[in-house]
């Protein structure tokens, strides 16, 4: 029996992101310094399926909202297909996100920066990254920012 898969909200497929490109997970190496080349064209060539895909994703969206963009008589069909290619909208808007913060993190590699916290300047960790290849946070920074986040949310 073959199992349906379903996006979730980050663009991934079931399973990990490396595993929907085919990529293996990275196999570090004895006394294997951090940030390593071999690790920043890891996660190159992770950051750039992804980004692909997407780029990809954003081009049939075009094309389908170009072709079923009808003007459909009945206001129901009108209405169905307006909700559709709104949430079809939020969703690549979502996306449109997703690939700027994907390029930043292309960037950081070119820069000699990436997998390092951006508050704290700590390393990241490659099992963070794997998971959450744009990540600019550690664990740790990031569950503070979000406690201080609804701490302030709660305020208002």
């Amino acid at each position: 029996m073959k199992t349906k898969k379903v996006k979730n909200v980050n663009g991934t497929l079931n399973g990990t992101l490396i595993q929907q490109f085919g990529i293996d997970g990275y196999k570090l190496k004895a006394k294997e310094k951090y940030m390593s080349k071999r690790q920043l064209n890891h996660f190159t060539k992770i950051l750039s399926a992804w980004k692909e895909q997407l780029e990809n994703e954003a081009g049939k969206t075009v094309d389908h909202m170009q072709k079923e963009s009808n003007n459909l008589a009945d206001p129901n069909d009108r209405a169905s297909q307006e909700s559709e290619f709104g949430l079809e909208l939020r969703t690549r808007d979502r996306e449109r996100k997703l690939l700027r913060k994907i390029q930043t993190s292309l960037n950081k590699i070119k820069s000699g920066n990436y997998g390092y916290c951006d508050e704290t300047g700590e390393e990241i960790g490659l099992k963070r990254l794997e998971a959450r290849p744009v990540a600019s946070l550690t664990l740790e920074a990031q569950e503070r920012r979000e406690i201080s986040d609804k701490q302030y949310s709660d305020i208002r």
